[in-house]
């Protein structure tokens, strides 16, 4: 038995590495070569970050200045060397990813843990937005590990529960959405450790690089043509959708407003006390699609909704929901949105262009809460 489920993940590895390696939308490391053309150009050049664009492209740094200083080291590397710690990096993310979340089910289920586990890593090497995130050699995948190591925190009660979110937060404006969940569900100290942090963070980059700082907060951030077109199909989320559908700026406003309180149920009013790991997975979806911009390989914030989809199947023993979830992330594997590369006119197109917004909803609709979350007693809460 062992000799054939070695067989099988060294087969699965190979045609996953050649899948990788031929598939079309391989992204050649673009934003890691963003990334790192930014940084060399603004610490070793002397160069205004902000008026970096990479190869003759229309794309430049977009991040706050604390990214750059995280992503500074990159200026002193060689191309193969950013790209295998890059690799590393995501690697080890996806082996965290799969630690926190895959391994308490497998040993619940009494599973072969080395091969449940093998291939899952394969599969998220498949899954499209991890595979952008790869190809792409982006941060999504860091930054999910970051807010994550806060629902253990939270979880565990441990007093520096926020921190990163908070470093997240201040590397990519995308996660402060968690210190809103941290509000609602009245996690008041996480919530003030990960806001301390965040603006740590940034006031360390004023210090260090203050004309950068105020050319980011007072003009780069609001200069939206920097990140890209919002009707184009890779942007998954509702203000894409709006784009893409020709809809004034009002229906997506009323999209969020709706979303938002949807969320706001689910985490909040429904519960006597929080369900953390269902909390940050709701509140992953909302941020894919509340952002004004949500690339695909952004959606590796609905991995912990899946996980715990699949782990609650696999607890009811539900074949028909297991069904739906392979077709989930089958679709979500596909690159079926970008058949509409070119345009979405017409019924068809305006619903297969944005088939992964209908996913994200899907997921915040259905990612499983505990049905009675029992608050802690006093006693537990004075030993913490």
């Amino acid at each position: 038995m062992t000799r054939l489920r070695v067989a099988i993940v060294v087969v699965a590895a190979i045609a996953v590495g050649v899948f990788l390696v031929t598939v079309p939308t391989f992204r050649e490391f673009f934003d890691l070569g963003v990334y790192r053309g930014a940084v060399r150009s603004w610490l070793l050049d002397g160069n205004e970050l902000y008026n970096f664009l990479y190869q003759d492209t229309e794309y430049g740094f977009t991040y706050p200045p604390f990214a750059a200083l995280v992503l500074g080291p990159l200026a002193l590397t060689s191309w193969p060397v950013a790209i295998a710690a890059s690799i590393v990096v995501n690697a080890a993310a996806v082996a965290l990813l799969l630690r926190w979340f895959l391994a308490p089910v497998v040993r619940r289920h009494d599973g072969p843990m080395w091969f449940v586990c093998s291939l899952a890593f394969l599969a998220i090497l498949v899954f499209e937005p991890a595979r952008d995130t790869f190809s792409f050699g982006q941060v999504n995948l860091a930054l999910l590990v970051l807010v994550l190591a806060d629902l253990r925190a939270l979880t565990t009660g441990r007093r520096w529960a926020g921190i990163g979110i908070g470093l997240a937060a201040a590397i990519k404006l995308t996660p402060v959405v968690f210190i809103g969940y941290l509000i609602v569900t009245r996690q008041y100290r996480a919530a003030a450790t990960a806001t301390a942090t965040a603006a740590a963070a940034t006031l360390l980059a004023v210090l260090v690089a203050p004309a950068t700082s105020a050319q980011f907060w007072l003009t780069t951030l609001w200069d939206t043509d920097r990140v890209g077109r919002l009707e184009y199909v890779s942007n998954q989320s509702l203000r894409g959708v709006a784009a893409r559908l020709e809809l004034p700026s009002a229906w997506w406003l009323a999209a969020v407003a709706l979303i938002l309180a949807v969320w706001f149920l689910r985490v909040r009013l429904l519960r006597n006390a929080p369900d953390h790991a269902a909390g940050f997975a709701a509140t992953g979806a909302v941020a894919c699609l509340i952002s004004p911009v949500t690339w695909v390989h952004h959606l590796v914030w609905l991995l912990p909704a899946l996980f715990l989809l699949v782990d609650a199947a696999l607890q009811s023993r539900s074949r028909p929901r297991l069904a739906v979830l392979a077709a989930t992330y089958v679709i979500l594997s596909s690159s079926v949105v970008w058949l509409w590369w070119a345009g979405a006119d017409g019924f068809a197109a305006a619903i297969g262009s944005n088939t992964y917004v209908w996913i994200s909803i899907g997921l915040l609709l259905t990612v499983p809460f505990r049905t009675a979350v029992p608050a802690p007693p006093p006693s537990d809460l004075l030993t913490r």
